[in-house]
């Protein structure tokens, strides 16, 4: 008789522990005192997430939620409000329940010990103005691993667009840390300077590597940041934020791999559900969805895929390679659309992780390994309209192309070498032009291969007489963002100027030009 009913007691335990929820309000802050007073109204039809199960506010803008003894509750931020800020302009959005804390064997700390879940976790919204047009920053990888590349990423990226105006939010998509958490704090007192709400993806180089399960492994981020994986809504686009590193590697226990875990394909199946059909859907990442080698689970890629069919209106933004790479996914990838999922990878602040001679402030002039100069993203909306304009760091935002072509020719003599046009941001559909001197139009050859101007740079180190200053710059990669075109051996002794045209997928038209010298 005592065994039963001590196997009914653990029954009923097991049963209570399945069945806690959560319960709170979303309502309108008017104070913004962080409280929910009598006066302030509750907010119906507001989605609340634990992460995987996704519900909607009632009338008087309650919600109840399962939770277990590890999970972060957060609100998805409806258009029309702001969420609250910290003093370094981090959102304050979600609620961290862990009630014994992260685990103490870790090299760097996480959450420490929240206790016993509280009777109401309420969520209070700033009533802003809702905005069909607006404009976000996206930084790519900051990744500095100690204090002076911070400096660099401060003086050289930060510093010219602290204070900006016309700006609604900010993100970074991961690396924001180079494997050193302790480097997140004075990171948010940087970024903080900007002075729009900042929004953190986190990357491979962000994660508790003492971690023996993935989702174990963004204790130190989520205790800086909030929630890994989550969504927000701005204007008339729906943002879904995606932690998309599997670590430890499920195949080797080791390293790490592109996708998802179940529960966060989950998340997106159930968030996508309250979202209507006619939103713009934007997904950043920091692992990029392409391939890279095996770089990423397809099986989860085409899960993605088949979650965001519903929806005509898409794009997804990651970072991680230190390269520039726009690919479009369509129906034989899974996605089954008219027209393709774009996918852009864009460029970072840090370029080839702050390597290359410094510049006169001091600066390491880091341009990435395809030949582009490291810089950034402005995301410019305008309903489920997008275009995303690239502005390289510490120079024009008309540096678009970078031209190559030899300085020196002999006049009469053939040869092999040839014009290049790097177009930082063009794809391989785009349209990129030639003339010299003011002739006719020609259209130049798309190919994959090294930027000539960043080998020649690359190899200055290896063939000078001295050592140079700062770090060699990486090995290139190829990149299919290059064009060719032949040189006429009939060019007159003297100077020629070259002229490069190019459209982007936008209808953005972006212009370069370069001299070549002919002698006799």
């Amino acid at each position: 008789m005592k065994k039963i009913t001590l196997s009914l007691t653990v029954f009923c335990l097991a049963l209570s522990l399945q069945a806690q929820t959560v319960t709170g309000f979303v309502f309108e802050d008017k104070n913004q005192n962080g409280k929910k007073e009598r006066r302030e109204p509750g907010v119906p039809g507001v989605a609340v997430s634990n992460g995987e199960d996704v519900v909607l506010t009632d009338e008087s803008g309650k919600y109840e939620l399962p939770i277990s003894d590890d999970d972060v509750i957060f609100v998805i931020k409806p258009s029309g409000f702001e969420v609250p800020v910290d003093t370094n302009n981090l959102p304050q959005f979600f609620y961290i329940h862990k009630e014994k804390g992260s685990p103490t064997t870790y090299r760097y700390p996480g959450v420490a010990p929240t206790g016993s879940l509280p009777k109401s976790v309420d969520f209070g919204l700033i009533p802003g103005e809702y905005q069909s047009k607006f404009t976000a920053l996206v930084f790519g990888d900051p990744q500095p691993y100690n204090l002076d590349q911070l400096s660099y990423f401060d003086k050289g990226v930060v510093s010219e667009v602290e204070g900006i105006q016309g700006i609604d939010f900010g993100i970074a998509l991961g690396d924001i840390v180079g494997d050193d958490p302790d480097l997140f704090q004075p990171y948010a007192k940087v970024i903080s300077k900007i002075g729009v709400p900042w929004y953190s993806v986190m990357g491979n180089h962000d994660m508790n590597f003492d971690a023996k399960e993935d989702k174990l492994s963004d204790e130190s981020f989520t205790a800086n940041f909030g929630p890994a994986t989550y969504a927000f809504n701005h204007g008339d686009v729906h943002f879904i934020v995606l932690e998309n590193i599997l670590y430890p590697d499920p195949r080797e226990k080791s390293q790490y791999w592109g996708g998802f875990r179940e529960d966060q394909l989950k998340f997106i199946e159930n968030n996508l559900k309250t979202v209507p059909k006619d939103k713009l859907i934007v997904l950043f990442m920091h692992i990029p969805l392409f391939e890279e080698g095996d770089s990423f689970r397809d099986a989860d890629r085409e899960k993605l895929f088949e979650l965001l069919s519903d929806f005509p209106h898409t794009v997804s933004l990651s970072a991680h390679t230190h390269y520039m790479k726009q690919v479009f996914f369509g129906e034989e990838d899974g996605y089954n659309q008219e027209k393709p999922h774009h996918h852009f990878n864009i460029g970072t602040p840090s370029g080839d992780w702050y390597s290359g001679e410094m510049d006169e402030n001091g600066i390491p002039m880091a341009t990435m390994r395809d030949g582009s100069p490291n810089g950034y993203v402005f995301l410019d909306f305008d309903g489920t309209d997008y275009v995303a304009r690239y502005k390289p760091a510490r120079r024009s935002e008309d540096y678009q192309i970078e031209v190559f072509a030899p300085k020196v020719l002999k006049k009469g003599v053939r040869t092999s070498s040839g014009i290049f046009a790097n177009f930082f941001t063009g794809t391989k559909e785009d349209k990129v032009m030639y003339r010299i001197n003011g002739s006719e139009w020609k259209e130049m050859n798309n190919l994959e291969d090294y930027d000539p101007a960043y080998l020649v740079n690359m190899f200055r180190w290896d063939t000078a007489d001295e050592p140079i200053a700062h770090r060699r710059p990486s090995n290139p990669v190829r990149t299919d963002h290059l064009w060719r075109a032949g040189i006429p051996s009939n060019l007159e002794a003297g100077e020629h100027t070259v002229e490069i045209q190019a459209e982007d997928m936008y209808g953005n038209v972006h212009q370069a030009s370069k001299t070549i010298k002919v002698v006799e």
